[in-house]
Formats: C-alpha cells, structure tokens, sequence
C-alpha cells in the first residue's frame, strides 16, 4: 500500500502500522476489511487502501477535496471500491453502521473539528469490536519547539503554558494541537484502548542540513532509518511534527 507523504498523511512508519492492521483484520476473517476515513480528504489513504482490497467509506466536507478522490479513485480503477460521502465528521454516525468498521482513520481532524470528544465518540461507535483507529494530530510541543528555534520566544512561552496549543489571533487556522497525554485521555474516555503513540515528522520537516554531491541516497536512508527510531523513542517522540496514535476498540 502506498501514500502520499506530506504534512498530515502519514510517514513510512504510518503505513507500516496500518498495514500490519490490514493484515490482522484479513485473518480474523475479513476478506475486504472495512476501512472508514473521516475527514478523507483527497484520497491519499482511501484510494491505497481500496487498491489492496479494502471497502473505503470517505466522509468528507470539501466538495473540491472529493472531485480530486473521485478523479484519483478513476485514474486507479478502484472506484466501485469507494464510497464517497459529503458531509462533516459530525454526521458519521448517520452514514455509518455502527461497529461495521474494521480500521477507521482520523488523520489531521481532531485540530480543525469543533468538538473532539464528540468526534472521536462517533468514530468508536462505528469501530467493530476489535476493530482499530489511526490518529495522526498536530503536535503542540512541535510548535512550541519550532516557534522558540526560529526566536520567537514570546510566543512560544504562551504558546507551552496555552492547553489548546494555539494562540488567539494567530494566522494558524487549526482549532487546537494535541500532546500526547491529551491525545491519549481523549481516546480513553470515548472507551478505546490506545496501543501505542509514535511520532510522525520529527527532524524531516525541519532539518536544514542537505546531503552532499553523490550521497543523496545513502542520506534519505540515513534519515528514514533516524526517523524510524526517533519515532518511538522519548522524548524525540513528543517533539514531532504530528503525533500517531493507534487504538483498539474492546471485542
């Protein structure tokens, strides 16, 4: 399965999870796991997943967003595979049948939806017993991080002592930024057993140095293998761009 990787899709090490989700739900006897993408966007996880055999439902608002998943969807001969929905995340629970998903996705939406918790309970509901959630969320200390790097320190010392993680009157247009302890209570009240957080973006999106003349390939490997580890080691974990979270709903 491939994606695209870019801000809010998800690093090699996000696939990887999800894959092995894929996996898992194929042997406990779903021949096309069932895969609902809240907030899908363009399709850069719906159409990979429909290519390696899963049923896509997409929710999703921005009616630009989905001519280009509906496009992409064509272009890759899976579009009997998808099935679009425009509407907001609000609405899951009208489309969706509950406890019918085997894996559903919330990639870059808990940040820009009005209420989290209500979200978040929604997409649990229509999770099956046993089935799995994928959360990729932007990470507060990241922007706390990047803000004091590049001197601005006012800010960031607001920004650290501000819970939502964003500052009033900013140009940022996201609602909130997580951490990982917010990122794991807001799963844990909507009853989902988080597995494991891992980073997603710790120095790639920031990192200034560039490879020599000839070495350009054994650098991208030495920055994949660096990101990998960096992932799931704290506390290069906490700083990373976007926080990946990966839960369970109780069989």
């Amino acid at each position: 399965m491939r994606a695209e990787t870019s801000a809010g899709q998800g690093s090699a090490a996000v696939r990887k999870v999800l894959e092995a989700e894929l996996r898992a739900a194929r042997a406990r006897r779903a021949e096309e796991p069932v895969v609902v993408d809240v907030g899908g966007g363009s399709g850069v996880w719906a159409v990979p997943f429909a290519a390696a055999g899963c049923r896509v439902t997409v929710v999703e608002p921005n009616l630009d967003a989905l001519a280009t998943l509906e496009r992409r969807a064509a272009e890759d001969g899976v579009s009997d595979r998808i099935t679009v929905v425009a509407d907001d995340s609000d609405a899951l629970a009208e489309h969706v049948r509950p406890g019918s998903a085997d894996l559903v996705l919330a990639h870059s939406l808990l940040e820009v939806v009005d209420d989290p918790e209500s979200v978040v309970a929604a997409i649990a509901e229509v999770t099956a017993g046993g089935g799995a959630v994928s959360v990729l969320a932007a990470n507060r200390h990241a922007a706390v991080l990047h803000r004091a790097l590049t001197g601005r320190l006012v800010e960031a010392r607001r920004l650290l002592a501000e819970p939502s993680g964003v500052l009033s009157g900013d140009s940022d247009t996201l609602l909130r930024r997580l951490d990982v302890e917010g990122l794991t209570t807001l799963l844990d009240e909507a009853g989902l057993s988080v597995e494991h957080i891992q980073g997603d973006g710790v120095v790639s999106e920031t990192i200034s140095a560039e490879p020599t003349p000839g070495t350009a390939a054994s650098w991208e490997r030495d920055l994949a293998e660096f990101e990998a580890l960096a992932a799931v080691t704290a506390p290069l974990r906490d700083i990373a761009s976007r926080l990946h979270a990966f839960a369970r709903k109780p069989a």
